[in-house]
């Protein structure tokens, strides 16, 4: 996103506790607990949670057993719905399961690659592995932060995941799981130069009154978060902006898995090719293709060819060789774009089964990644795969730098 003027942009995000979070979580987790005992298994699993339900639905195919209620309770609790009068609770929701097969006609496709199908390469070949779907995905990367993520979506994560460790830790005693925040950042050029508005939205108990909230929030969560030279006196803060957030949770907003994508990439800042990551193996491309592209963006960055690299890849469903490969460097990049497009064919691959390889997706990693983002994630130990910058040095000799 190449911009001159000046403008204002917007991310948001959410805590574990928000309801499509929740379910988010538990339909990896689900997978989660699939892979660990079956590495090969095939999962797509949806999960809807509202008032005293939890229903997981969905195509699995597996060779282990995963006992899937007592899988959702225990995620539930450990995100911090314990009690009743939270809404919400682990011990005491009932939990609905509508699980099949994957369908033969998708299996067929994905077991044996077009190219397979008509002999072009032999099974040996990684290749064999045909995408789960068709659609297009997209990865970024910018140096604006340590990260390698635009700032807004960073904040808006960091002001999340310390909402939520400010509950978990007693600093507020009051706080229950549920929560919002978002940033809006006005920016002169590429560079941002202050902070617009913050907004924190969190559940809480009853008899906490706004003022005590405004005054702890600001206090424990904006200020550690927030860099001071980002805000200025016309900054607005907006704390429970309704003036109320004791009903939250899935009994205040039904959970759908999937619902948050723009708050799992990149808030928004460049465009989602529409597929969400969750409750997916890593033979759909919504997932893989998207981790792959963010590895290859980052490492382009990384490397000091581009300060912003966009890259888009789409499939056919049941070929293994994506149908397109598209790089966008916002006028950024120190070679065209189109020697970019080169390199990246020459050093990722990004057929299925090759980006299940080298990025090592058949491993329970997922429920981790299922809040506060799958891209950017270096405060996670071990970082994933795709947020390495190990073939940086190698790119950057490539590209002539």
């Amino acid at each position: 996103m190449a911009k001159t003027e000046k403008f204002i942009f917007s991310s948001e995000s959410v805590t574990e506790g928000h309801p499509d979070k929740i379910a988010d979580q538990i339909s990896d987790g689900v997978l989660d607990a699939i892979l660990r005992d079956d590495p090969l298994g095939r999962v797509a699993c949806e999960t809807l949670c509202t008032t005293g339900l939890v229903m997981v639905a969905g195509e699995i195919t597996t060779n282990t057993y995963v006992d899937i209620p007592k899988l959702v309770r225990e995620i539930i609790k450990e995100i911090g719905y314990t009690r009743a009068k939270y809404g919400f609770d682990g011990e005491t929701c009932a939990v609905i399961t509508a699980i099949d097969e994957q369908s033969s006609d998708i299996a067929q496709g994905v077991n044996a690659a077009l190219e397979v199908r008509e002999k072009a390469i032999t099974e040996e070949d990684v290749a064999k592995t045909g995408a789960g779907d068709q659609g297009m995905m997209f990865g970024y990367a910018c140096n604006e932060t340590e990260e390698y993520m635009p700032m807004p979506i960073a904040l808006a994560h960091k002001l999340a995941r310390q909402l939520t460790n400010v509950r978990r830790d007693g600093t507020i005693t009051y706080l229950r799981p549920d929560g919002k925040t978002q940033i809006s950042l006005q920016y002169e050029g590429n560079k941002a130069i202050r902070a617009d508005t913050i907004v924190v939205s969190t559940q809480h108990h009853p008899e906490a009154t706004l003022k005590e909230i405004r005054t702890d929030i600001i206090e424990n969560v904006i200020t550690p978060i927030i860099p001071g030279h980002l805000i200025d006196s016309d900054t607005r803060i907006f704390v429970n902006p309704t003036g109320r957030f004791v009903k939250g949770g899935p009994m205040a907003d039904t959970g759908l898995t999937g619902r948050k994508i723009i708050v799992d990439t990149y808030g928004g800042w460049v465009p989602h090719g529409g597929g969400a990551f969750s409750g997916k193996d890593p033979t759909k491309v919504d997932r893989s293709g998207a981790y792959m592209t963010r590895y290859a963006a980052k490492n382009i960055v990384a490397a000091g060819i581009a300060d912003q690299c966009q890259i888009q890849v789409a499939y056919a469903i049941g070929v293994a060789e994506p149908v397109s490969l598209n790089v966008n460097t916002f006028g950024t990049g120190k070679i065209s774009d189109e020697k970019i497009i080169s390199l990246l064919r020459q050093h990722f691959d990004f057929r299925p089964a090759a980006i299940i390889r080298d990025l090592d997706l058949r491993k329970p990693q997922y429920r981790a990644l299922a809040a506060y983002g799958h891209m950017g994630r270096i405060d996670l130990n071990p970082i994933p795969a795709w947020e390495k910058t190990d073939r940086a040095e190698l790119l950057r000799k490539e590209a002539g730098l």
